[in-house]
């Protein structure tokens, strides 16, 4: 039984926190992740109201509100995990907002620390070249672990969207990947030449040997089964070692990859935005810092008074 039929079924959920987690996952179409991590936000919320006396969030004062992340702050959280409680609390009190169990949103006045959004880690397209051949093709999984490898980075994919992927979802001849990305929003993403010449290697050598029942999975586990995320951050993990890479690398970090260089390449911001599933272009901004000795080398190669 998962952990969200448990939150329904068990007598001691409240009633209201169980339609909030319902409200989440089927009015908003949150990732099962996201609706887990506000619920578990809420509840810790709650817990410690209940133990003041209080007996529905409803009655929450907006000092109540901050007196809760003042404690987070206390126990030594950090800024962005506070933050995360914050959206856990404001979707609370939307969501009594528009079934009228409440007139006005407590969450509205409080204010949280700005965080300063660190730099996303980049490779060098070098770097990316030596990372992409560390596969050894002569073993078991090694044309696999190569295809993942080059579509991360060849269409800047999120790992739940790339293990999401299914044979159909790959348009060879349109040079095109369907994507299911956050809040089960699809999109098209273009996939590389070179991308392509290793999945078809992947999918016509390989993932026959790999598939033992019948399944639509693009990657598959030495089982047959669905390729999970944690595998995927353990062969991008060793293909960084093998390539002499000392930086911590994951996933995410070719998808950082994808987006720099095609924006250093003059690559338009709305396109970025569109193929890596953005909402808001804020998000795709940050991709916009450029290394200082780059722009140091087009301040000297281009202004008439830096030589």
């Amino acid at each position: 039984m998962g952990q969200s039929t448990r939150l329904r079924s068990h007598p001691a959920i409240p009633l209201w926190l169980r339609e909030f987690e319902s409200h989440l996952r089927f009015e908003h179409g949150l990732a099962e992740n996201t609706v887990q991590a506000y619920v578990h936000h809420v509840r810790s919320f709650w817990d410690s109201l209940r133990a003041s006396g209080a007996r529905h969030p409803a009655e929450v004062s907006a000092t109540q509100v901050e007196a809760f992340l003042l404690g987070l702050r206390e126990l030594g959280l950090g800024v962005a995990t506070q933050a995360q409680y914050m959206a856990a609390l404001r979707a609370l009190y939307r969501f009594f907002v528009s079934i009228g169990a409440v007139e006005s949103d407590p969450t509205e006045l409080c204010v949280l620390p700005r965080r300063q959004r660190p730099l996303p880690e980049v490779l060098s397209i070098a770097e990316v070249e030596r990372l992409l051949c560390q596969p050894d093709l002569s073993a078991p999984c090694g044309l696999r672990d190569r295809a993942i490898l080059e579509l991360l980075y060849s269409c800047g994919l999120r790992v739940a969207e790339l293990c999401g992927l299914r044979l159909g979802d790959v348009l060879k001849d349109e040079e095109l990947v369907r994507v299911r990305g956050k809040g089960a929003k699809e999109r098209l993403v273009p996939i590389g030449r070179s991308a392509l010449y290793w999945l078809g290697r992947y999918c016509g050598e390989e993932r026959p040997f790999l598939c033992r029942r019948p399944t639509d999975a693009l990657f598959l586990n030495t089982r047959g089964g669905r390729l999970s995320r944690m595998a995927v951050w353990k062969i991008v993990q060793r293909a960084a070692q093998q390539a002499g890479i000392r930086r911590a690398i994951h996933p995410h970090t070719l998808r950082h990859s994808f987006a720099t260089h095609l924006l250093e390449g003059g690559a338009d911001l709305r396109a970025v935005q569109d193929m890596l599933g953005h909402a808001h272009i804020t998000t795709t901004q940050i991709y916009l810092h450029m290394d200082r000795f780059y722009l140091q080398e087009v301040h000297r190669t281009f202004h008439p008074r830096a030589r």
